[in-house]
């Protein structure tokens, strides 16, 4: 896997407080841009900041600026990330004209819904049409006399329109701009630029991790998690080769994946299917996925003998090995994912009862029996969990290849 760079810079309200971070292009470990194509820049960016590090990684609950090319305004307003609208400040580039194309564009965004703001500002009146359908512009300092600037002040400020003070680096900077009524701070003065460095997924790996992505989503109705299955040939046919297997032991062969949902529940098959696909990784032994299986099974036999989650157990127990299945940080895939809460902090932290029935199966599979302990259960139960999940795994694994 390659190591990727992004930067981010805090923005700061009156009272630096964070409201949001820029997220700045960076090709490796030197904090400067190095950017030679605008357009490929701003890809790297987002590519980057959506699928490989992940929003939650980089912003935490604040909102990102992300700059935007004259060509990525266009493309963003024919296919806006409507589920991102209310996380991102789409920035107008200094050097984009208010042609009408643009203007469209940009409108369009707005009734979207996405919040816009003009970069690196120097007011003209060619620009009057974009200022018009901005909520924040950008005012460089180091682009402005003081003159100019408190008079781009007095023009672009309105009460509702929010001003922004970038590149500010010194503690008089910083006062003038308060003085002048600024909403908004940005520079060297409070922070410079931090690199946030994560590995980029190879093509099937991010697949599998969109694949996983959908199967998680509660959201989904019974229908939509049916199409994610079926739409992956691949994944529909071991499904159903699973279920008609002597596992199940139906009088009647199952031909679709509708009917699987019908007759054993959206959650088994849901289990199942993250089973199947996690299958799908082939530069890993084959073992450690009869070890997540194994860990997913027992951690789902404790669940039903404290009448626990079993779902939760189960998805638990199969995610736990997932970060050696991919190569990556844990929590950095897990933040891609739209897992329950519950899940998270097991994976993660270790916390709760789901994260207690992990640490239980782990110390168990390593032979630590003083820690393979859980709620009331004897050590006897917590065997027999185990040796059904590997009776169960092993009934189970070929079927996977």
């Amino acid at each position: 896997m390659d190591d990727i760079y992004i930067a981010r810079q805090p923005i700061y309200d009156a009272n630096l407080k964070v409201i949001a971070y820029e997220l700045l292009f960076r090709s490796g470990k030197a904090n400067k841009a190095n950017v030679i194509d605008g357009d490929s820049a701003t890809t790297n960016v987002i590519i980057n900041a959506l699928t490989e590090i992940g929003m939650d990684q980089l912003v935490g609950p604040h909102k990102a600026f992300i700059n935007l090319t004259h060509n990525h305004v266009l493309q963003m307003a024919e296919q806006p990330l409507l589920e991102l609208k209310e996380r991102l400040v789409l920035e107008i580039l200094e050097d984009i004209e208010a042609e009408d194309v643009i203007i469209e564009a940009v409108t369009k965004l707005v009734k979207e819904g996405f919040t816009i703001a003009l970069d690196d500002f120097i007011y003209s009146e060619t620009l009057q049409p974009l200022v018009d359908i901005s909520e924040i512009i950008k005012i460089d300092l180091m682009a402005l006399t003081k003159e100019e600037l408190e008079e781009h002040v007095k023009k672009l400020s309105n009460g509702k329109r929010k001003l922004l003070a970038e590149k500010v680096e010194t503690q008089e900077e910083f006062d003038h701009c308060k003085e002048l009524g600024f909403d908004y701070y940005q520079g060297y003065f409070f922070s410079k630029p931090q690199i946030i460095k994560g590995k980029s997924l190879p093509a099937n790996k991010l697949a599998i991790m969109k694949l996983l992505e959908k199967l998680q989503d509660n959201e989904s109705s019974t229908e939509e998690l049916a199409q994610t299955i079926t739409q992956d040939i691949t994944l529909s046919i071991r499904v159903l080769r699973y279920i008609n297997s002597a596992q199940f032991g139906f009088g009647k062969e199952v031909d679709s994946i509708q009917q699987a949902i019908m007759m054993l529940g959206r959650s088994t098959i849901r289990n199942l299917a993250n089973l199947v696909a996690m299958s799908q990784i082939k530069d890993k032994p084959h073992e450690l996925l009869i070890i997540s299986m194994i860990r997913a099974k027992m951690a789902e036999n404790i669940a039903q003998l404290v009448k626990a989650d079993k779902e939760a157990s189960f998805t638990t127990g199969l995610f736990s090995i997932i970060d050696t299945l991919m190569n990556n940080d844990m929590e950095l895939l897990i933040e891609g994912l739209p897992l329950i809460e519950n899940i998270r902090a097991a994976l993660i932290r270790r916390e709760g009862e789901l994260g207690e029935i992990l640490n239980c199966v782990l110390a168990y599979e390593s032979g630590d029996w003083k820690n393979a302990n859980y709620n009331k259960l004897n050590i006897d139960e917590i065997r027999d969990c185990y040796l059904d999940a590997l009776k169960w795994a092993s009934a189970s694994a070929f079927l996977m290849k």
